[in-house]
């Protein structure tokens, strides 16, 4: 049983996580990261593939003559953020820190693998799969276009994020749309630079960029359903380096999220029209750059019961939470559950207070839910793949 195996396993475990997080890595630079996972899983005899967008690892484990599969994921990458924490295990380079809990996700599934592979208690293939650059680079995306589900087919793939602010060692389970779509934008406006006493001579970028940052939050307010979540954010505003000069150019970028494909479609139309009547209404020229990025992560029916019925056998009574409102914060395991079924879970990792929020430079994976974390991997394991 799993619960026999955990007080040796998880101090084991967290000592792993701990050297993950003094030794971060950015997207697609996990190689250290990649190699001690790597290597962790050829100790317990796996079939291991290295190499996968660059830096991920996918283990097989297959056990029995069943035919079903399936893939736990978990996230490797650090962010760039300068770690303000002063414990032992802290971030040795600067700059870089594991400021999301992908080290605490990296341990918890190599935590799993180990134990399933002593426990052996399942009935076909699982694949542990340890994805690079989650953290704006799209990292599953880039496994999936270089053959994850060719290579390594499946019928169900699950994801698990710690989340804190949710009592530690509880589970937020979720049927339907769990994170936003993201999208980013950049905005050039040129206009006529000149002397800030005579504004008639010139063309001020600066009057039309404010226009325009008014006039996009009427995408939201005035254009979007009102039960549909949407959010259109200007987070960057560049222009000028004079008191007395009207400049020539001002940039602007910033965020779109929603909840639904189809309105990211509408929301990127939405912002070329508010752009092409600034234009004409202050005679500048503007150039609109945007990028689609991770699409919705929207759980499957399927899996997302298993995951339910799962989670309230490992958590305490009361302590999964089945009708959260969905972050619209954004989530690369979206591309692996746009070609599978899917589920993606939050793992409470207690209070929020205290700088204890995700990519707080304050941050710390609280390993005290390590336990919960790998009895979940593996009891969600042996109900996919029952005997």
């Amino acid at each position: 049983m799993i619960n026999e195996l955990l007080p040796a396993l998880t101090p084991k475990i967290a000592a792993f996580r701990r050297d993950i997080h003094a030794h971060p890595e950015l997207a697609f630079d996990e190689k250290r990261t990649a190699t001690k996972v790597a290597d962790y899983l050829d100790g317990l005899g796996l079939e291991v593939h290295r190499g996968i967008a660059r830096t991920g690892v996918v283990a097989k484990l297959s056990l029995g003559s069943g035919k079903r599969a399936i893939g736990l994921r978990a996230d490797m990458d650090a962010l760039p953020l300068s770690e303000l924490n002063s414990f032992p295990h802290r971030s040795t380079h600067h700059g870089k820190m594991h400021a999301c809990g992908h080290d605490g996700h990296t341990a918890m599934l190599l935590g799993a693998a180990e134990a399933l592979s002593r426990l052996r208690n399942f009935d076909g293939t699982v694949y542990f799969i340890f994805q690079p650059a989650e953290e704006h680079e799209g990292g599953g995306r880039v496994m999936v276009e270089e053959g994850l589900f060719e290579r390594f087919p499946m019928d169900m793939v699950f994801g698990l994020h710690n989340w804190p602010g949710l009592p530690a060692g509880s589970f937020g389970v979720t049927e339907g749309p769990v994170m936003a779509g993201a999208d980013r934008f950049e905005i050039e406006i040129t206009g006529r630079g000149g002397h800030a006493a005579m504004p008639h001579q010139a063309v001020d970028v600066v009057l039309a960029g404010s226009s325009l940052v008014q006039a996009t939050q009427s995408l939201v307010s005035r254009n979007t359903d009102p039960l549909a979540a949407a959010v259109v954010s200007v987070t960057r505003f560049h222009a000028g380096h004079a008191d007395n000069v009207l400049p020539e150019t001002a940039v602007l970028g910033g965020t779109v999220r929603t909840l639904k494909a189809e309105l990211q479609d509408a929301l990127e139309e939405g912002l070329r029209r508010i752009c092409n009547g600034i234009e004409a209404t202050y005679r500048v020229s503007i150039d609109l750059r945007y990028e689609r990025g991770y699409p919705p992560t929207v759980n499957a029916p399927e899996p997302s019961f298993i995951a339910r019925e799962v989670a309230r056998q490992v958590a305490e009574e009361g302590q999964v939470f089945t009708h959260l409102n969905p972050s619209m914060g954004a989530e690369d395991f979206a591309y692996l559950a746009r070609v599978v079924p899917a589920c993606y879970v939050w793992l409470g990792n207690g209070p929020g207070e205290g700088g204890c929020m995700l990519h707080s430079p304050h941050y710390d994976f609280n390993d005290e839910v390590i336990a919960t974390g790998i009895r979940y991997w593996v009891r969600l394991a042996e109900r996919a793949l029952a005997p």
